[in-house]
């Protein structure tokens, strides 16, 4: 790899912007469980959340308010504030210097920029001008199980049906959620504020803009994030993308035609051995994967692999993750250690 495109090789300044988040605490965690070589954490956030306190290794450090000067002499940004402020601060933060890796979806189709899953197509990240996309949630956990598979048989057509969380709309729906529950059990009438309709012993379709082909937002970043990370522009899936009463990890009902039968038996030795994919289950019980599995989880688990009895050629798998982390935060600080210059040696 040109060096040019690695991390210093020293300890870093690394910023985290958007600071306050479910995914920017996440984050946070993450870089100290993980030991990454940190010389100095900025944590930046709005006006709103500047002046709170966070703790890191030990060390309570105070959230500043984000202004142009913010990103002088950082290393790493790990953006997670949303489209319209990451798209308001990149070029700030190209002049800077620093790679931005960034968790919302505002560059990710840019082909200028690498949208990057480490177990998936880690060479792409070399080929960032610093900025690195991280991929939606569901499409991470997607490609985690879709990528081992199709190098095995070649995919034909994917059919995909998630079951997200509060946590993928962030913290204030997680709160939101077990506020409006409460609201429920004491025998109220809940109000939304956060979401569009009450996620208290509900679901509806995900609440992301209809698109012009009847698909909403969410459905229409996992096609097309899931061809960009694969390498495959005329891969063939669908998805439906419901929002549902768990507080966190997602999960999706996935079903994979191939270009010829897979064996259920092949398939289950290949995802055992996947990066990234734990298999969890206990056919006599009846017992899959389930949100609780994986909350606070890096791995995502697969299980009910099984025939489709309506496809010779298909496969049919169930799997959750943990959306905050594997779906967000996680895979974005693999993304940062692939780029360390340890890992070239």
């Amino acid at each position: 790899m040109n060096p040019q495109f690695l991390l210093p090789d020293r300890p870093l300044t690394v910023a985290i912007l958007g600071s306050s988040g479910a995914v920017g605490k996440e984050l946070l965690a993450l870089l100290e469980e993980r030991s990454f070589p940190i010389k100095k954490l900025i944590l930046l956030a709005s006006q709103r959340s500047a002046g709170q306190m966070q703790s890191f290794c030990g060390t309570d450090l105070k959230v500043e308010e984000t202004t142009k000067d913010s990103f002088e002499n950082v290393d790493l940004i790990l953006a997670s504030a949303g489209s319209s402020i990451s798209r308001k601060w990149k070029d700030t933060i190209q002049c800077s210097g620093a790679l931005m890796i960034d968790n919302s979806s505002a560059f990710r189709m840019d082909e200028n920029v690498p949208l990057v899953v480490p177990e998936v197509n880690p060479a792409d990240a070399s080929k960032h001008k610093g900025l690195i996309a991280n991929p939606n949630c569901t499409t991470i956990l997607l490609a985690l199980v879709l990528s081992p598979l199709s190098r095995h048989i070649p995919i034909k057509r994917v059919v995909v049906s998630t079951y997200q969380s509060a946590s993928g709309a962030g913290a204030l729906a997680m709160e939101e959620l077990e506020k409006l529950s409460q609201e429920v059990l004491d025998g109220g009438t809940p109000k939304s504020k956060v979401l569009p309709y009450s996620l208290a012993f509900n679901l509806f379709l995900h609440n992301s803009p209809l698109q012009l082909n009847n698909y909403c937002e969410e459905e229409m970043k996992m096609v097309n994030e899931t061809r960009k990370i694969l390498g495959d522009p005329q891969l063939s899936l669908t998805a439906t993308c419901v929002r549902v009463p768990v507080l966190r990890a997602h999960s999706e009902a996935v079903n994979i035609e191939f270009k010829q039968p897979f064996p259920v038996k092949e398939a289950y030795e290949i995802l055992e051995s996947a990066p990234g994919v734990e298999i969890l289950e206990d056919w006599q019980k009846n017992r899959f994967p389930m949100p609780q599995d994986v909350t606070g989880r890096d791995p995502i688990s697969v299980g009910r692999v099984r025939q489709d009895i309506s496809n010779t050629n298909a496969l049919e798998l169930w799997l959750c993750g943990d959306q905050i982390r594997k779906g967000a935060a996680l895979n974005a600080v693999q993304i940062a250690e692939l780029l360390l210059p340890k890992n070239h040696e």
